[in-house]
């Protein structure tokens, strides 16, 4: 039964077992997002929800098995913000749970009980219940116990499968399982395997996935080589596999330990680092300098800095995850309102009694301030009705189509005033009954549209809609980060984003790749001290992002064909090597 048709009520709760997949939140399917929204309580380890959090209803109430006391969801941010490097590992601490009934009421007490316990708790009270589990639940111990606790009980369920660590973090890692040939796939675990296990694999020819840690690998290869396997046999040993913290190193099932020694991966204090090796000459591990798809993307691991809010910079960072990338959007400017509202005000009323022909919107906050103002008079989209509505770009016209206004005018070319101004029409007094143009825009925009459309025949009403002022300091770690150089890359799209993130966080520290939307920009930055090492080709958000992955690109075959480790920029900063072997 699907958890959108259950009814549930005080006698009548449900549980829905769900694979989590092996961290990278987009290889969750469908039907698991279909369940998360639809979720009353929602249980998992610390690293699970860092995968699934995001898709959960506001209200929510969440149980972290892991560690400290669950919180209700306030807000479920969009898929595409979803951190891509969700690679924590699991601590220990005393499951709790809070049943929420709304986005603020919490009902409940700390439960010294396991998860099988909490979870029928819910349930029988009447919740739409998901328990997260990492991977897939059929290969889950603890979630397989769960469902016979819930079958005893009587608590109904079902199981949403998910992508299993040992299938999908060897698809990212470039290590094709099975050949032409079809060789035969033995999955172990190297926790739990036996010696009858070793000896039976050892003593086959096909290729072996085996669960271990990064501390315990090279012990599980001894383990085939002592079964029978040939030492000099191929082997490939990934980490935070499907994660932009991945890594994976190819050797033998002989020469692993060499490899990792000198690597310089040492033990980690918080136990055990889970990996996936696979062994066999068909594994096709010679072939991973062609196949490794996810580690060779142009940006892959980048921690780039983003100076925009989360909502403001949604495509761009969505963008820069397809690179690869992990985006930090740090907002520098705050949006607050104009200090004399009445100009909005009278504007806004013109609007609605027919002063106006078109309305331009230059950004989404110009569309949020006109909608809050519409809010605030019992006003809907309706009232654009007869107007014609024209957006600078693609992101401020979804924000029009989310108010439910569909653009007549969003330019063919550059997503700029300029651009706008190119596919405008000129005011014709035959086919247009009006003149006048409603501008609601920030204080301190540029008077570019507004000269362009007073030569194409047009009045123009230019409103201050919203005021912008320098936005808090970001938190102390973000602020150290910026100027230690713990971030490879900055995109600044404009001259003000130069200047207020230098005011509030400082000057990003020399080894940062400076991104910068235009020469204006470019010298607002350079004026501050800083190296451009990449300009857009032309004005636009998403061409910036296009160009820092062809910088990175080139830098990564630079390296390639040099004979150098392929490394981000923040890596070379003075103590990035002790850190980066320690984690």
């Amino acid at each position: 039964m699907s958890p959108t048709t259950l009814s549930a009520g005080p006698d009548h709760g449900h549980v829905t077992f769900l694979g989590a997949g092996p961290g990278d939140p987009g290889l969750l399917t469908l039907r698991a997002v279909e369940a998360l929204a639809n979720a009353d309580v929602l249980v998992a380890e610390h690293d699970v929800l860092d995968v699934v959090r995001a898709h959960a209803r506001p209200g929510v109430a969440v149980l972290d098995t892991d560690t400290g006391p669950p919180s209700p969801v306030a807000a479920a941010p969009s898929a595409s913000s979803a951190a891509t490097s969700a690679d924590t590992f699991s601590g220990t601490g005393t499951p709790q749970l809070t049943v929420v009934d709304g986005a603020s009421t919490t009902v409940g007490a700390p439960a010294v009980r396991d998860a099988a316990h909490l979870v029928m708790e819910a349930a029988r009270g009447g919740k739409r219940v998901v328990r997260a589990v990492s991977g897939d639940p059929g290969l889950d111990t603890y979630a397989t116990g769960e469902m016979l606790a819930c079958a005893a009980a009587g608590v109904p369920f079902e199981v949403v499968p998910g992508v299993a660590a040992a299938v999908g973090v060897p698809a990212y890692a470039g290590v094709p399982l099975r050949d032409a040939q079809g060789a035969d796939v033995r999955f172990v675990d190297a926790r739990t395997a036996s010696e009858r296990c070793w000896t039976e694999v050892g003593a086959s020819d096909g290729t072996v996935v085996v669960s271990a840690t990064l501390e315990t690998v090279a012990a599980a290869a001894g383990e085939l080589v002592a079964a029978g396997r040939k030492p000099d046999t191929p082997l490939t040993v990934t980490v935070a596999g499907t994660t932009t913290r991945q890594r994976t190193w190819t050797a033998t099932l002989g020469t692993i330990a060499q490899v990792l020694k000198q690597a310089k991966v040492l033990p980690s204090p918080e136990g055990g680092r889970p990996v996936i090796a696979v062994v066999g000459e068909r594994s096709a591990a010679a072939q991973r300098d062609q196949l490794s798809w996810f580690e060779s993307k142009p940006l892959f691991g980048w921690r780039v800095l983003v100076p925009r809010t989360k909502e403001q910079a949604a495509s761009l960072s969505d963008q820069l995850r397809s690179y690869g990338a992990v985006p930090h959007e740090v907002p520098t400017i705050a949006v607050e309102p104009p200090r004399t509202p009445q100009q909005m005000e009278r504007a806004v009323k013109g609007l609605v009694t027919g002063r106006y022909e078109w309305i331009a919107f230059t950004s989404v906050n110009a569309v949020k301030a006109v909608r809050e103002k519409f809010e605030e008079y019992g006003l809907d989209a309706r009232a654009f009705a007869g107007i014609k509505v024209a957006a600078v770009g693609e992101q401020t016209a979804r924000a029009l189509v989310a108010f439910g206004v569909k653009p007549d005018l969003v330019p063919s070319g550059e997503q700029s005033a300029a651009g706008l101004l190119e596919d405008w029409p000129p005011y014709d007094p035959v086919f247009d009954p009006i003149d006048r143009v409603f501008l609601p825009r920030a204080d301190i925009a540029t008077e570019t549209l507004v000269a362009g459309l007073i030569e194409l025949g047009w009045e123009v009403d230019d409103v201050t809609a919203y005021r912008t002022v320098r936005a808090s300091p970001p938190p102390a770690e973000t602020r150290e980060a910026i100027k230690g150089g713990g971030f490879d890359a900055v995109l600044f799209t404009s001259s003000s984003t130069v200047r207020n993130l230098v005011g509030i966080a400082g000057k990003p520290h020399n080894v940062t790749v400076i991104a910068c939307i235009g020469p204006a920009t470019a010298k607002t930055a350079e004026e501050h001290g800083l190296r451009v090492d990449v300009m857009a080709p032309e004005p636009s958000v998403h061409k910036l992002a296009e160009a820092l992955a062809d910088f990175g690109l080139r830098r990564r075959a630079a390296a390639l064909e040099a004979g150098d480790p392929v490394t981000r920029p923040s890596e070379r900063r003075p103590g990035a090597r002790r850190r980066r072997n320690t984690t």
